[in-house]
Parts: structure tokens; C-alpha cells; sequence
């Protein structure tokens, strides 16, 4: 049997994944209380006893995101070899999410932000989550520099911000016409950014300067 923390922890998860797929689907203004209470087969005390509110569930729901979405990218990255086929399992994380309670998160990621430019509050909860977000990706660019898998064409910190625009913006045209944005196509672009396909055949690849030396060598032996 549950123990009541388990219960408390299960009914919270449903209601943060009943408002995930609700705001997703018809827009943050237009869902009640209600409406997420019914979705998870809880009742509406059950929300505010939680969350306070919809504003809480709203940060709440912020929050939670952090943690899903840098798992879901974290696995496909760990499971693909570097370069280029790295490169697509991140885009493929924006343009194809796994089935799941994550899987319409890139819809509610736009809800988000027009919610957000509506409402102060939430305004600054969303620039602290993409803050936290561009801070993981010069965490990550870091270490693949440091190793010698990636070479920026700027400092990290200023290229952060240009990939998650990147994904975000083709993410957005992908939605609307998947042919419009191919993956080799993203691939080119994440590459031009990050140098991750870039470094990998320059420290794999011997230079021109070292097979014309050793065909020289070869030659005259």
C-alpha cells in the first residue's frame, strides 16, 4: 500500500502532467482549475492544497520542465557518438520528442512564452528558466571544448543563447512545414554553432600538410 507521501507525490505529478498537456493543447488562458483537476482525476482542492493556485501550478510546472527536458536531452546525447550524429539526436529531442509526458512540451514551451509576455510574474519565472537553460549549454559546450569535440566561433557564453534560438526558431517552421526543415539541414546549422562535426574530422582526419607528407615519404622510399 501507498504510503501518504507517495500519494501526495503521485497526485502532484498528475496534475503537473494534466496542466502540461491542457496548456499545450488549448492555450494557458483558456484552461480552468477545474478543467486540470478533471484531466487528472483529482479534485480542484486537490490543486490548490498543492500549488496554491493556477499561478503556482504554473511555476510549478516551469520548474519541473528544467529537470525533464535536460534528462531527455542528456539521454540521447549519451547514446550517440559524437559529432554529427549528436548533433541530430539534440535536434531530434526539439523537432520529435519522445511519447511521454514531455512529448507536447516544445507546444507548451510557446504557450509559455506568450503567457509570460503578458504576465510579469510569470515573465520572470521563464527568463530564470531560460537563464538556468543557457547556463547548461555553456556547461556542456565547455566540456566538449575542453576534450576537443567542439570548437565555437565565439565564446560559449555569447553562442548559449544563439543555439537555443536556433532549435527553438526551427523547431517552430519544422511544426508547421517538416519539410521545410530538414535534418541535415538543422545538422548544418547546430554544426556551424557548436563545431562539433568540425572538430571531430579535423583531430580524426590527418591535415593536407601530413598526407602530402606522407605520400611524399612513401614515394621515396
Amino acid at each position: 500500500m501507498a504510503s501518504q507521501e507517495e500519494r501526495k507525490a503521485e497526485t502532484r505529478q498528475r496534475l503537473l502532467d494534466a496542466a502540461a498537456a491542457l496548456f499545450a493543447e488549448r492555450g494557458i488562458e483558456a484552461v480552468s482549475i477545474d478543467a486540470i483537476a478533471e484531466a487528472a482525476d483529482r479534485t480542484s482542492g486537490a490543486v490548490y492544497a498543492h500549488f496554491g493556485g493556477k499561478a503556482g501550478l504554473l511555476n510549478a510546472l516551469l520548474e519541473s520542465l528544467v529537470d525533464q527536458n535536460a534528462a531527455v536531452m542528456h539521454a540521447e546525447l549519451s547514446v550517440a557518438i559524437a559529432g554529427d550524429a549528436q548533433l541530430a539526436a539534440l535536434w531530434r529531442t526539439f523537432a520529435n520528442p519522445p511519447q511521454g509526458p514531455s512529448e507536447g512540451w516544445m507546444l507548451l514551451e510557446h504557450e509559455l512564452w506568450l503567457y509570460a509576455n503578458r504576465h510579469d510574474d510569470a515573465r520572470s519565472h521563464l527568463a530564470a528558466r531560460y537563464a538556468e537553460a543557457r547556463r547548461m549549454v555553456v556547461e556542456s559546450l565547455d566540456v566538449w571544448t575542453a576534450e576537443g569535440r567542439a570548437d565555437t566561433p565565439g565564446p560559449t557564453d555569447e553562442i548559449a543563447p544563439l543555439l537555443i534560438a536556433l532549435l527553438l526558431g526551427l523547431e517552430m517552421q519544422h511544426r508547421l512545414d517538416p519539410d521545410a526543415v530538414s535534418d541535415d539541414a538543422a545538422v548544418v546549422g547546430l554544426r556551424a554553432l557548436t563545431g562539433l562535426g568540425r572538430a571531430l574530422t579535423e583531430t580524426t582526419a590527418p591535415s593536407t600538410t601530413a598526407r602530402a607528407a606522407a605520400t611524399t615519404s612513401r614515394r621515396t622510399t
